[in-house]
């Protein structure tokens, strides 16, 4: 009985904040800052999907089998929070960049991993791995988040022109 309470009869009550959201997101311009997050969620799935895919190859198997989770879309939507870092950095070398893209991403991953795992949900566990900290990050992931950074910032300036 509890699910009908959600059915048809709350749709006209549910379509009617969603357009108050709608209309106070675009009256607070944050409509940019929405579409930015969908934008690198989106890309950031991609990316993970592209990586496990590229690492069904390397074990042979070629049904090319990728794997994410739908919580990743959110973890990678929080790159917003570089944009600030990536308009102070503008001027400065690309390694230097990267290497700061990476410490922020790679601290990033432990905190979305420890909030994850707390809820029993953390879709994804290195303890396997021989560089792993805490099973939630890799220090041999670093040059990728490095070149992840990189093409995220790369997206942002495309994005705010």
């Amino acid at each position: 009985m509890q699910a009908a309470k959600w059915g048809f009869r709350r749709l006209p009550t549910l379509c009617l904040i969603f357009t108050r959201l709608y209309t106070f997101l675009i009256a607070a311009n944050t409509i940019g800052m929405m579409m930015r997050f969908v934008v690198y969620g989106a890309l950031g799935c991609l990316m993970e999907v592209l990586w496990t895919g590229l690492d069904a190859l390397r074990k042979r198997d070629f049904s090319l089998r990728c794997t994410t989770s739908l919580w990743m879309f959110f973890i990678y939507g929080m790159v917003m929070m570089l944009e600030p870092l990536f308009r102070v950095a503008a001027a400065w070398p690309f390694f230097v960049r990267g290497a700061l893209y990476a410490a922020c991403i790679m601290t990033g991953e432990m905190a979305a991993g420890l909030l994850l795992r707390k809820a029993t949900v953390c879709p994804w566990d290195y303890t396997h791995a021989r560089f792993h900290v805490m099973g939630l990050t890799r220090w041999d992931y670093a040059p990728a988040w490095a070149v992840a950074g990189l093409f995220f910032e790369q997206v942002f300036w495309r994005l705010v022109g």
